[in-house]
This record gives C-alpha cells, structure tokens and sequence, in this order.
C-alpha cells in the first residue's frame, strides 16, 4: 500500500507545483490571509474532507476519517508571508510588492494537501483519522497556532507532526531531534530619550544616538560574559532608529531586537539583563530609557518516543545517511503549542538548490528550494501515518 501512495504522489507532483507556485506569487501576510485560506479550504473540499475554516481566525483544518476506527494524527502546515520583496528571477516569482514567501510556507501548505489527496482516495484502509491543520500566521507573535487550539484544533488529537523545508541541507536530508529543537524566541524594544540639538554643538545635547550605540554594546555582554559557555542564548539587535536630518541630533532613539534561549532560568536572567542595561546605560549619560519586552513562542520540545517513529520512518524511506540528528536550532516556532497539547515531533527536510550560487537562507529577498521538497515531506508524512496507525491500531482512541 504505502509504494502505491508514493507512485500516486509522486503523479500528482506537477498538480502540487502548481498550487505551490500560485501561492509564491500571490502571497499574504500574517493575519491578514484572505485568498490564500480559501484556496485551501476548496482544495480540502473538493477531497470530500470534513473541512473547518476561519479556525483561531483564519486556520483550515481538514479531517479524513478512516473507515475504520482507530488513533488520531494531526499533520500540520503554516501558509503565511513575509513582509519582503521578492528579488528572484523566477516566472512564478512574488507579484505582491513588499510581500514574499521566504521561508518554505507555500511548500508546507501544497505538500499536505498532496498527502491529503492521496490519503482521501484511500481511506478505505485507514483504521484511524488525520487531522490537517493549515496555520494562518507563523511568522509574528502573537501567531496562529495558540489560537487554533484554543478553538479546537487538536481536539481529540493524539499524535501531532510537523516538517519544515531547509534552504541550507541538500535535497531529502532529514534533520531530527528529541528534547529541544527550536527555541524560546521573545522580542525587545528600548525606546532612549535624550535631549536633541544642533549636530555642531553636541556638548549641549544628550545624544540618544550616543546612548543607544554604548547600549548595543552592553547587550553584547550578556551571552559572552554572563551566560555559561555550555548552554545557548542569543540577544541580536535587529533594528537601530533615530534622527533623520544631518545637521540635528534627535530627541528620541529606538533599538529592537530578539532573544532566543532554551533554559527557563536563562530566558529570565536575560530578560532582566537587558532592562537593567537599558536603565543604567541611559542613566550614565543623562538619558532615560523604557524597555518593552514581549516573551514569545515556548521552544519546541519534540517527544523521544514519536521522534525515534520519524527517524526510522525517514531511515527506510531515504536511507541512513540521509538522516541528521543536528544540534538544536536558535529558530522559534509556534509549533511549541502543538506539542504542549500532545506528544509529537518537528523535522526539518531539504531542499537546497543544486546550484549553491542559488542558496540563500531563510528571509532573504532570493530564498527559493527545491520542489521536490514536496515530495519528501509528503512521503514521509505518509509513511508515518502508515506507521503509527498500524502500530496503534489496537490501542483505544483519545477520549476529546
């Protein structure tokens, strides 16, 4: 059975690109996803799926039933944009200005609904039902996967799994991990206020540009002289703003950035590092400062048990040398709240292009993978459906 779903897959392949190719040019950002959601709804629809949208918002979930009863699988992907311009040249590149898909999003979404298709023309062999749930708004806090929980999502779910593409590993690599696999991701903005002036009389001024340069400095020092060597932590400075005018030094100076941790006690020592440092920096040069700080997505914590189902469903289909078990990664993603709600596991597959001129990371203005990509996400979802059905078959469902 499981070569014929493959064989049927790999048929509808060029159906697949398609769908994903229109997604890349007409793109949407989160939360704001119209078009996108509904064309996955009919495509859901058009299965014969029992199909929900506006889930949490603007989340689709589809559900197959077998006709036999058995466990329930939750497969997820995320469809959402960001806000960047697309600069490939490529025919199906973004025609939505400013809009772009730079992570693998529109992958995502058209190989589950190719596992969706070839799993719906056979549900007559499944002893089990598959939950697909299509996330609105990955990308940003607060993002979509909380809140399709809280409106039934994973209701009755007992396993959940999600893939992500990477534009770095090379075609069919697999990477998976137990324990930590993505990480806690928080956000930070310190807005510094000084006193503006004449830029040819800097000493009557207190210069917020000043203060804001010694405090980027100070943030530094956080993960390279507080944190233990041993464990992870990351606090980047993403954005410096202030002034727009040569000859005046501004009143106001704006610093963003990000922290990523894994340790609980390490997310609490660092945020509250970062508004001492804004403090007593703007203190030292008679400025003041205000430090919002937002905690963001949970890490993702994958479960040993469903991750050692992915790494030897993964070792038969493309072969031992073919599946990593990397370090975690500093990314975050909301998949966290999935597998708070049940066991499950997150992996990441490649789909470098074969030209390495080509690769570029993920959020750049030129990401683009390999289709193909599609492929093995959507075998190796199938395999594990096939896998942990069969295994669970005689186990009794989860009681919503």
């Amino acid at each position: 059975m499981k070569e014929e779903l493959f064989t049927r897959l790999e048929e509808i392949y060029p159906d697949l690109v398609a769908f994903r190719r229109d997604l890349h040019k007409f793109p949407e950002l989160s939360h704001t996803e119209v078009h996108t959601p509904k064309k996955v709804a009919d495509f859901l629809t058009n299965l014969g799926l029992e199909v929900r949208t506006g889930v949490g918002g603007r989340g689709v979930v589809g559900i197959l039933k077998g006709t036999k009863l058995g466990k329930t699988i939750a497969l997820r992907a995320d469809f959402d944009a960001l806000p960047i311009q697309d600069e490939k040249d490529v025919e199906y590149k973004s025609q939505i200005p400013g809009v772009m898909h730079a992570c693998g999003h529109d992958i995502h979404t058209a190989g589950l609904l190719g596992v969706a298709k070839v799993l719906s023309e056979n549900r007559d062999s499944l002893a089990g039902t598959i939950v697909f749930i299509h996330q609105f708004a990955e990308e940003v806090i607060p993002g979509g996967a909380k809140f399709m929980i809280e409106d039934g999502a994973m209701d009755g779910v007992d396993v959940v799994y999600g893939a992500h593409v990477s534009s770095s590993d090379p075609l069919g690599v697999v990477d998976v991990r137990d324990g930590n696999m993505m990480a806690n991701g928080d956000t930070f903005e310190i807005e510094i206020s000084g006193k503006g002036g004449h830029a040819a009389t800097p000493h009557l001024t207190v210069d917020p540009l000043i203060v804001g340069s010694q405090m980027m400095l100070n943030l530094q020092q956080i993960v390279s002289r507080q944190i233990d060597p041993l464990q992870s932590a990351v606090v980047s400075v993403t954005s410096f703003q202030g002034g727009d005018s040569f000859n005046v030094i501004p009143d106001k100076a704006t610093i963003k950035g990000t922290v990523r941790t894994f340790d609980p006690n390490i997310r609490d020592w660092v945020e509250e590092s970062i508004k001492k440092i804004a403090v007593s920096t703007s203190d030292t040069f008679g400025a003041t400062a205000t430090c919002n700080y937002v905690r963001g997505y949970p890490a993702v914590v994958n479960n040993p048990e469903e991750t050692d189902r992915i790494e030897q469903t993964a070792t038969e289909l493309y072969g031992k040398e073919n599946v990593k078990r990397n370090p975690p990664k500093m990314g975050m993603e909301d998949f966290a709240y999935y597998v708070k709600e049940a066991p499950g596991t997150f992996f990441w597959v490649g789909g470098a292009m074969e030209d390495y001129g080509d690769v570029y990371p993920h959020h750049h203005p030129k990401f683009n993978v390999l289709e193909e990509s599609m492929l093995y996400i959507g075998k190796l979802f199938i395999g594990i459906v096939l896998n942990y059905l069969e295994k669970e078959k005689n186990v009794p469902p989860k009681k919503e």
